[in-house]
């Protein structure tokens, strides 16, 4: 019986994973209820700061903020948002294939790269395909703080506002539900005017400026782009956890497989020994009556 021992050594190999992935499958479903919460939190912040924006843009026509102009230079600047662990599913390898068709369009034309990496995966990525890294981010955590995002994405801002790049995108994974997310690569800068103008039917409000217009609309706008990046980290991380768990829930429904599977093996392969011990017997007890 040493296969059949061997075979019950499997099944238990598989029983402690089973408990494993079953385990990481909950704590992954209770992060992605606070991960939707918090990403839901953050959206009338940006709302209304994106309102205020484009209230502050109507009253003042004659001002135009550096991250509103388009700079004619060969050089991008690429935020990718990713993980900071894995067992995941394919989420990081499909924002990481879609950010490469992105570099190679961009290579293609001639211009240059300059990348922040937010999460480990990204980073250990840019590193591999030898990226020029100009500053990264990693180990946020379950909750995101702005205070960690604002120093290195800062860098890629001001290298915009000074006319070093043309263009900044913003790289992460959307979550649409949570069987479903969605890579997508934003442009952050410039900012379309599109996205900066009244919706239809609003009125416009003028404010009272201390100290001045000009300095307001500048630190307002810096603040939007900075919420734009903090919304999408809260959604990689509300992805992430979605993501999380419908792997390893698939994980533990193909353990289960894997123990139904060894089990049929491990009986089959007791019947037959059984069934043979059972012939010796008969064979041996035939033998001794025909002496």
């Amino acid at each position: 019986m040493a296969a059949g021992k061997e075979i019950r050594g499997k099944i238990k190999s598989v029983e402690n994973t089973k408990k494993i992935t079953k385990a990481m499958e909950m704590v992954a479903a209770s992060k992605m209820r606070k991960a939707q919460e918090r990403m839901r939190a953050a959206r009338p912040y940006s709302e209304k700061i994106r309102n205020i924006a484009a209230n502050l843009g109507q009253a003042n026509p004659e001002y135009t903020h550096a991250f509103m102009k388009v700079n004619d230079v060969k050089a991008a600047g690429f935020i990718v948002v990713t993980t900071d662990k894995g067992l995941c599913g394919g989420m990081n390898t499909n924002v990481l294939r879609v950010v490469t068709t992105k570099l190679r369009e961009q290579q293609s034309a001639g211009v240059a790269i300059e990348a922040v990496a937010i999460g480990n995966k990204g980073l250990g990525f840019l590193n591999r395909i030898g990226a020029r890294v100009v500053s990264h981010v990693t180990q946020l955590g379950d909750t995101p703080h702005l205070d960690k995002l604002i120093g290195p994405v800062k860098v890629l801002l001001d290298a915009y506002a000074e006319g070093k790049l043309s263009a900044v995108y913003l790289c992460y994974t959307k979550f649409i539900n949570t069987m479903r997310q969605e890579s997508v690569v934003e442009q952050l800068l410039p900012l379309a005017a599109e996205s900066m103008k009244m919706e239809k039917g609003q009125h416009s409000w003028d404010y009272i400026y201390e100290p001045d217009a000009q300095s307001v609309i500048d630190e307002l706008l810096v603040r939007y782009v900075e919420s734009l990046v903090y919304q999408a980290v809260a959604e990689n991380m509300a992805s992430e956890q979605s993501a999380r768990m419908v792997a390893m829930k698939s994980a533990t429904d193909n353990a289960g497989n894997v123990i139904d599977e060894l089990k049929l093996v491990y009986n089959k392969t007791r019947q037959a020994g059984i069934t043979k011990e059972l012939s010796e017997i008969v064979s041996g007890a035939a033998a001794a009556a025909g002496v």
